[in-house]
């Protein structure tokens, strides 16, 4: 099977059974991310104890690349450290700015690889990074 086809397979996995679209109890953090060009909008809502996201989930609307996204990013935080959340996103925006390109580094990423190409799709680049970029948000990264 061809790598692209994966890829695909993947995504629209992630759109059409998400996992972590849903509203979660009891949110000690959540922030609303709006993608005017599109359309997409989504609220991200995280738990946060001790300084580790233990649960997390998403709700709103858009295309198949944001809502994939966004979910993939959540199966890939959940369970980490604020910190390694922080640079998890960091990582995924490198990679679809083209800044990091090393295969064991992407790795990293898990399932979220799959949106490597995207960088190649001006138009839907900020589908791709709606959740990440919300997420940075949410966590303090200062927006660049």
């Amino acid at each position: 099977m061809e790598l692209r086809s994966i890829y695909n397979e993947i995504l629209t996995e992630h759109n059409m059974h998400p996992n972590n679209k849903q509203e979660i109890e009891h949110p000690t953090i959540e922030l609303r991310g709006v993608n005017p060009s599109c359309g997409d909008d989504i609220t991200l809502k995280l738990q946060i104890e001790d300084n580790v996201v233990v649960d997390g989930g998403y709700t709103g609307t858009g295309c198949a690349i944001s809502q994939a996204s966004a979910d993939m990013m959540l199966d890939l935080v959940i369970g980490k450290e604020k910190e390694e959340a922080l640079r998890l996103s960091e990582l995924f925006m490198g990679m679809i700015r083209g800044e990091v390109k090393e295969d064991e580094v992407l790795l990293e990423l898990d399932e979220a690889i799959a949106l490597r190409d995207i960088a190649h799709m001006p138009a839907r680049v900020k589908c791709a990074v709606l959740g990440w970029r919300t997420l940075g948000q949410m966590l303090g990264k200062k927006e660049e």
